[in-house]
């Protein structure tokens, strides 16, 4: 059975080993089409907010005909047939839906633009269930021997300074990325206590806290649930000096109830991908989901099997890569299978634009428990890893826990995805995804263990800065320092000719707060550039052209 510290018993029956009661009658129902449907491409703020439709802008998405709702036709016909409508998903063109009565199925079946409806089997309701994901996580462990603890001019992480340090996030957060201005999406069990806890006081007090949503039960969130989620997004959104501090403290958050703590049904996959498309719908940038299916003990008859592991087949890993597909980085916990029979990756780990994350100890040893590739048609995963053994998190009753999951080194990442896209803005997601996979310690040579290895961050934030120069380029290298600087920096800019160069420093709004002309010759330059007291402190983007030649970097005012 599952290892829980004693800090976390009263927790329990929120959830996780509760026992499994009689399933209700929920089903889900297949349309065929949207064919008549009142919404239209052309016209998408009916149904997505300006964010999103800015995010595709931005990124040249196009709005396609999963973007429009399921037909409301549709879900008022099941409706009158007499079910109870729980989640639509536009993605999947589905319902699912509640029902007592075999004759409303029947009649739902019977619909012209009904193509099937499939119902889980009822769990007989007095045995309990252990949810396989969560088998091998473990709370209240002891923490590495030496674990580190540092204090930095920013924040001070306490003992979870290790898992940031690794992959270089309190150098990110040195520079000012701490995912300001990005959303991230939290779908899981629940989030107990975390309207009142003080490790997550600076969101609600400062408004980071978007909205919440329970696709479970329906209605806003309630938070006494379960506590999984609260312990997910501390890692993440959390700041309590001296003890913890998240890797995206000022991102803002949408917290999304899509599983069921208290049994394990297929209808969980529904729910995440309804769940996925209300993120995107709000414009969510990031998403964490420190889930995973492969095996239901209430349902067997929908178990996957490995050969499902194809990036195609589950619905929830159909509907993270449209999630994906929709602009979004789609972050997911690679499992905890590593030492059971199962031992490979669960869904939705396996899709193809899926960022899944492994785990790995405070020195950076892989975790015997983290859920191993590759994909069923071969593709490597995990695509890195983060500290998922000994990992340092906020529990539900106040106190600090170490303990052993994907499901910690899962936000870890994504909290740092955040931070990366804030210093990127201009950046698509699967193209930070790549740059992140680059950095990895083991990028030369990835396995199916730890993927592309453990990420640096800062070096994925040199390995975007932006080079766009054709083949006959005057600039092809510049570097920069100090950076972040006070009064002035150094410019080493190599050039292939004698030229005039024109630098600009930009804020973070596009208005230009410095610019000049510089000659440089051929070969390598030292520009010292000054005169920049009035600039404010902060983050500014410096763009140096030159004839067919434009760089892009960042630079930071302190």
């Amino acid at each position: 059975m599952k290892r829980i510290s004693i800090l976390l018993l009263t927790f329990v029956a929120s959830g996780m080993l509760a026992s499994a009661q009689i399933a209700p009658d929920k089903y889900y129902v297949q349309f065929t089409d949207k064919d008549n449907s009142p919404y239209s491409i052309g016209n998408p703020e009916e149904y997505l907010s300006q964010r999103s439709i800015d995010r595709r802008t931005a990124y040249n998405i196009p709005i396609d005909m999963k973007d429009i709702p399921v037909n409301p036709q549709y879900l008022q016909g099941v409706k009158n047939a007499g079910a109870s409508i729980l989640n639509p998903t536009k993605w999947l063109n589905g319902v699912t839906i509640y029902t007592t009565n075999p004759s409303v199925v029947v009649a739902i079946e019977a619909l012209p633009y009904v193509q099937s409806v499939d119902k889980s089997p009822v769990s007989p309701g007095n045995t309990e269930i252990e949810k396989t994901f969560f088998m091998n996580e473990s709370y209240g462990v002891a923490p590495a021997v030496n674990a580190q603890i540092k204090s930095v001019s920013v924040y001070d992480y306490g003992p979870s300074y290790s898992q940031i340090s690794m992959i270089k996030g309190d150098q990110m957060h040195e520079l000012g990325y701490r995912g300001k201005g990005i959303i991230i999406g939290v779908l899981d069990a629940g989030f107990d206590n975390a309207d009142e806890l003080p490790v997550f006081d600076t969101l609600w007090n400062n408004g980071q806290i978007l909205g919440t949503r329970d696709f479970v039960d329906g209605g806003d969130v309630t938070f006494n649930k379960h506590f999984h989620g609260t312990m997910v997004l501390s890692t993440m959104g959390g700041n309590y000096p001296g003890e913890i501090v998240g890797t995206a403290p000022e991102a803002s958050y949408y917290l999304l109830r899509t599983e069921d703590g208290g049994s394990e049904y297929i209808i969980e996959e529904y729910n995440w991908v309804s769940g996925a498309e209300y993120a995107d719908s709000l414009g969510a940038d990031v998403l964490n989901t420190s889930l995973g299916y492969s095996d239901f003990p209430d349902d067997p008859a929908h178990n996957h099997t490995y050969e499902d592991m194809d990036g195609n087949t589950t619905p929830i890993t159909i509907g993270a890569d449209v999630a994906a597909s929709r602009g979004m980085v789609v972050v997911n916990s690679a499992g905890n299978s590593g030492t059971s029979s199962w031992y490979s990756i669960t869904a939705p780990a396996d899709g193809d634009s899926v960022f899944t994350i492994g785990a790995v100890n405070s020195q950076g040893v892989p975790a015997g428990f983290s859920s191993n590739g590759p994909t069923y048609d071969g593709r490597t995963k995990p695509n890195v890893v983060a500290q998922g053994e000994g990992a340092y998190f906020a529990s539900p009753n106040g106190s600090f826990l170490y303990g052993n999951g994907t499901s910690f080194s899962s936000p870890i990442i994504a909290g740092m995805m955040a931070c990366l896209w804030q210093a990127n803005p201009d950046t698509n997601n699967m193209a930070l995804i790549n740059a992140v996979q680059e950095s990895g310690s083991i990028a030369a040579a990835p396995d199916n263990k730890i993927g592309y290895g453990i990420p640096d961050f800062m070096a994925a934030l040199n390995i975007l800065t932006v080079i766009e120069n054709d083949e006959e380029a005057v600039l092809t290298q510049i570097n920069l320092y100090p950076n972040p600087f006070t009064s002035y920096f150094v410019l080493n800019v190599r050039s292939e000719m004698n030229a005039n160069a024109r630098l600009a420093v930009v804020d973070m709004t596009g208005r230009t707060v410095f610019e000049n002309e510089y000659l440089v010759s051929r070969g390598m330059n030292n520009i010292r550039v000054s005169a920049l007291d009035n600039i404010p402190a902060g983050i500014y983007f410096l763009r140096m052209e030159s004839a067919n030649s434009v760089i892009t970097t960042k630079l930071i005012r302190q």
